[in-house]
């Protein structure tokens, strides 16, 4: 499982939110609780669509390496 940092702030009556290592991910909830649920949400719907995306782009007769950064 791989850990990843929201960052969040209260704008008003919103709570808003992003994935710092991922961009795109970001969200807007009345509660800070929804905003981090919204985000996990977000996240793991971006990155099962990459995963697909780079699936498809490669083709036939790819190999998947793990990478540990």
């Amino acid at each position: 499982m791989n850990e990843y940092t929201a960052v969040i702030k209260q704008d008003g009556d919103w709570w808003i939110g992003w994935i710092e290592e991922v961009p795109g991910v970001n969200c807007q909830e009345a509660t800070r609780e929804e905003l981090l649920e919204t985000l996990e949400i977000a996240l793991k719907e971006i990155l099962e669509l990459n995963k697909e995306d780079a699936i498809t782009a490669a083709g036939d007769n790819y190999q998947e390496e793990r990478i540990a950064v």
